[in-house]
């Protein structure tokens, strides 16, 4: 039977080979990972800092050995693949522990690399309070780090998902917090007139935030970084976490000749297969293709990464399945704020060059005579003329931001808001008012439309 090599020992790699697995029984699965953890939730990094996950292997959803005894999946850890050959059908792997380089044939290969978080590239960055969140090692070091109680301040550079959820872990832990971002508002994927509501939480929260302000270098002596150095002067610190992003890892499907897309991810079909031949790739490393705007698209979140996955397992096990796409829905939280959104936002539809109307009201979770209700915004987007729903983003108290998982569904449907509007959602007074903020707001839209 085929002998399937996967690169990449986390979300997609191991769903793929756990679904492959299933339907073929007696199939050779080998799969390559060159850290030292597989299946793990990273997105639970912030909340194991935080101390709200008090041991770090709460997270690891199932190790090599469970995969290999279990699972008959030989996972591979501390094995880098160094590189592709398509036409001879083989990789090049390095096992890290004995620094030994081998050949391994594929029959099928799944890439599964994931992403890179973003590098500043100025000197210091190496230096040993200068921390990534990407891997249960990084979430272990920062931890070790915290361990003695000498580290007083934390210096966060990026304001998207991670370094919201890593200045509220931080903040529990009793530290002071500095943020730096060179946007105008928190929260890229939001526009700015949304992030500002975030950007104000953060600031209530006790975060001294300084945004339009870039990284422009270290002040480092012996090992350590003292200080960030930003084009609006020196901010000095104990420790440093770079949540400024990430982009796919594809190195090795350039190297071999495969054709990317956005961003340089892997270019996949609805299937999840590349251009060669017996190559196949999912997760943070491949494109999607948007659901709004019908076009390729980049987007890591491990919810895609799963999914992807699933479907090339589905596909290399001998059956068949397609990927829809995505919309790019996310949640997020600081303290008592919650954000969310999905589809597209205006600077992606002026990109495009869609004409669209834009709604954004300012009500509450609850009805306003009910214990707890708090504050919530809801903004619209919607195409002019149809009045199809392109966008919604949300920023509130608790109870605001899960809605966003309705707008999503409306979304996939291809909903109008006229359309929207006569959804027969619950109503009770403990989980929302009569009309649910999300229809309020899609009727200030039809307004413009």
């Amino acid at each position: 039977m085929a002998r399937l090599v996967v690169i990449g020992g986390d979300a997609a790699g191991m769903s793929a080979a756990s679904q492959v697995r299933r339907m073929q029984p007696e199939r050779e699965i080998i799969v390559f990972e060159r850290g030292s953890h597989t299946s793990y939730a990273a997105c639970g990094i912030p909340f194991y800092v935080a101390g709200l996950v008090e041991d770090v292997g709460k997270l690891i959803a199932r190790t090599p050995e469970q995969f290999r005894e279990k699972y008959r999946i030989q996972a591979m850890i501390r094995h880098e693949v160094l590189a592709i050959f398509p036409k001879e059908q083989r990789i090049l792997v390095r096992d890290l522990e004995k620094n030994e380089e081998r050949q391994e044939p594929y029959d099928e290969l799944l890439i599964a690399t994931g992403a890179d978080p973003v590098r500043t590239g100025f000197d210091g960055e190496e230096s040993t309070n200068v921390h990534l969140v990407s891997t249960l090692v990084h979430a272990r070091g920062i931890n070790q780090a915290l361990s003695d109680g000498a580290i007083r301040h934390v210096a966060i550079v990026g304001g998207g998902y991670i370094g919201l959820e890593m200045a509220e872990a931080f903040l529990l832990r009793g530290l002071e917090v500095t943020m730096i971002h060179r946007g105008p508002e928190l929260m890229a994927t939001f526009d700015p007139d949304m992030g500002r509501h975030v950007s104000e939480a953060l600031r209530q929260g006790g975060i001294d935030l300084h945004l339009h302000t870039a990284l422009e270098g270290f002040t480092h002596e012996n090992g350590k970084v003292s200080a960030l150095l930003t084009s609006q002067g020196s901010i000095p610190t104990d420790m440093v976490i770079l949540g400024i992003g990430v982009r796919p890892a594809s190195r090795l499907a350039k190297e071999a000749g495969l054709s990317l897309g956005p961003k340089d991810s892997i270019r996949v079909n609805e299937l999840q297969q590349t251009d060669h031949a017996h190559i196949w790739a999912a997760g943070d490393c491949a494109q999607s293709f948007h659901l709004v705007s019908r076009r390729p698209a980049y987007i890591a979140l491990g919810t895609i990464a799963n999914r992807q996955g699933r479907i090339a397992g589905i596909n290399l096990g001998g059956g068949y399945a397609t990927f829809p796409g995505v919309l790019g829905t996310s949640i997020a939280k600081f303290m008592e704020t919650e954000c969310a959104r999905t589809g597209l936002n205006e600077r992606e539809l002026k990109q495009l060059g869609w004409q669209y109307v834009e709604a954004q009201i300012s009500t509450k979770t609850l009805p306003r005579y009910y214990p707890g209700s708090t504050a919530m915004q809801v903004k619209v987007l919607a195409e002019k003329g149809s009045g199809k729903l392109l966008g919604v983003q949300i920023v509130g108290g608790p109870g605001s931001a899960k809605r966003i998982d309705t707008a999503a569904m409306a979304l996939h449907a291809g909903l109008r808001l006229d359309e929207f509007i006569h959804a027969d959602l619950s109503y009770a007074p403990p989980f929302s008012g009569v009309w649910d903020p999300l229809v309020i707001a899609a009727r200030q839209a039809m307004k413009k439309v």
